[in-house]
């Protein structure tokens, strides 16, 4: 299997909600089965940034450094866990449509952005979507001293998935390998979080705006390799 993209991903918030079953089904690829953790199903909204990224080993011009913002849930086959998205937005066109051309990802293109100060005592992240003239916003602030949550951990259940899952254009299931080590999480000590998840991902996805958190975290992110997809009868 080749490596398709490699890069860093960094600074990556995931805020996670307890969702009935029913409501995912829909979206779950053949042959997957959706991962449940104390009788529930999860998605979980993610922001990170993308630095020194390379496709197939090249750097294409504007689209090295950039963030990323991705509703994502969790599946399984045959006890082997990975991610699915719903959706996942980037700033750039170029980006979305390399992703949706290989992978059949559903990646949008919207003005989004990021940054970040860790010159003080805690380390502040902060992320701004806007979709329709509505702007959504998330901010973070956590201690600066990391640690490596233990494996039987929800930080640990969230943030470490080394397969993803998708559909071929044509209804087909194919998964493809992440890889980096194990992450630091950095705790949260305060957030800011104004998502308008209607006009992100929909009607059906609203009632996130209220919802209470089952997990909330910062990881610090790494080097990453992704592999090119292949059809899901080849995952062992």
């Amino acid at each position: 299997m080749s490596v398709f993209l490699t890069a860093q991903w960094l600074r990556l918030i995931n805020i996670t909600y307890a969702v009935p079953p029913e409501i995912l089904n829909p979206y779950l690829p053949s042959g997957l089965e959706l991962d449940i953790r104390d009788g529930k199903a999860f998605v979980s909204f993610v922001a990170f940034d993308f630095v020194d990224t390379k496709v197939l080993g090249f750097k294409i011009p504007f689209h090295v450094n950039f963030p990323e913002v991705n509703l994502r849930y969790y599946a399984n086959y045959k006890g082997r866990r990975g991610v699915v998205f719903l959706r996942e937005y980037v700033p750039r066109y170029c980006i979305a449509l390399v992703a949706d051309r290989i992978y059949n990802e559903a990646y949008r293109a919207i003005a989004m952005d990021s940054a970040f100060d860790e010159s003080g005592p805690a380390l502040t992240v902060s992320h701004r979507l806007v979709k329709n003239g509505q702007m959504s916003r998330l901010e973070v602030k956590a201690d600066m001293k990391g640690y490596i949550p233990p494996e039987n951990s929800i930080e640990h259940f969230f943030k470490e998935h080394d397969v993803g899952f998708g559909k071929t254009k044509k209804g087909g299931t194919l998964w493809y390998r992440v890889e980096h080590p194990v992450w630091e999480v950095y705790p949260i000590s305060d957030m800011r979080l104004e998502i308008d998840f209607e006009i992100l991902y929909g009607k059906e996805w609203g009632f996130l705006k209220n919802a209470e958190p089952y997990c909330t975290l910062l990881a610090k992110g790494s080097a990453i390799k992704v592999y090119q997809a292949q059809p899901l009868s080849t995952l062992m």
